[in-house]
């Protein structure tokens, strides 16, 4: 009889795809996640809540370039204070312009689903966009408007100093490893980000994944290897 995680993990496997896939490591293989807790002020040390809030506050009134004149309001991004991994994607889109939170909808439930089969809830990572204003239309972002918020980005992953970055899509590839290389030519390794070099790992967005369902097996491939980049070493 099949353990009740077991179990669980075949049902959420299931819902993306991959019923007939299974971990090849051992369950405690992927760190315990730290408690889940929102980025608030009492769960950081002063000095780093003043700067998470002047950013925060910097993100929301930002004016750098034109995609700040038909947002309805930015998108920040959620979840841990002091991740393990950052999740970071494109950009908004409408249903995220709306609620102010990244990775809301379809998507958004495929990537939780993607979390959960390697033992992570959506409040165990920090989730967060390339840029922070969606584009009319859902259209790509240019590359001014990356680079008016690139700084944003940056300073996020600074404070959050996550054991590993995981990318989701062509844009949030390109734009953090600063290459042309298509998402297919970006994943299935290992990059390092940054003077840190912290461990970067590409995948596809869930929105391709949902038209490309066939995709699913290679982004549970990269979902691997990032489990295994960040697994306790053995003694």
């Amino acid at each position: 009889m099949m353990p009740a995680s077991a179990t669980r993990r075949a049902m959420i496997l299931h819902e993306m795809g991959l019923e007939t896939w299974r971990l090849r490591t051992p369950a405690d293989s992927v760190a315990a996640p730290a408690p889940a807790v929102e980025v608030v002020a009492d769960s950081l040390a002063p000095a780093i809540v003043a700067d998470w809030e002047r950013l925060r506050v910097a993100v929301r009134d930002c004016q750098g370039c034109e995609l700040h004149r038909t947002r309805t309001q930015t998108v920040f991004g959620v979840g841990h204070s002091a991740p393990r991994w950052v999740i970071v994607g494109e950009a908004p889109g409408a249903e995220e312009d709306r609620q102010g939170e990244p990775f809301v909808g379809a998507a958004g439930k495929l990537l939780n689903e993607m979390l959960r089969a390697v033992g992570l809830g959506r409040g165990d990572v920090f989730i967060a966009n390339v840029i922070k204003c969606r584009p009319p239309e859902n259209r790509n972002p240019t590359p001014a408007e990356i680079g008016a918020c690139a700084g944003h980005l940056q300073a996020q992953l600074d404070l959050l100093a996550p054991r590993l970055i995981l990318a989701v899509g062509r844009i949030a590839a390109q734009s953090l490893l600063g290459q042309n290389e298509p998402v297919g030519r970006l994943r299935g390794r290992a990059h390092a980000f940054g003077p840190a070099g912290i461990p970067l790992v590409v995948t596809y967005h869930p929105a391709y994944l949902l038209r490309s369902p066939a995709e699913k097996r290679r982004a549970w491939d990269d979902l691997r290897l990032a489990c295994r980049l960040v697994a306790p070493r053995a003694s």
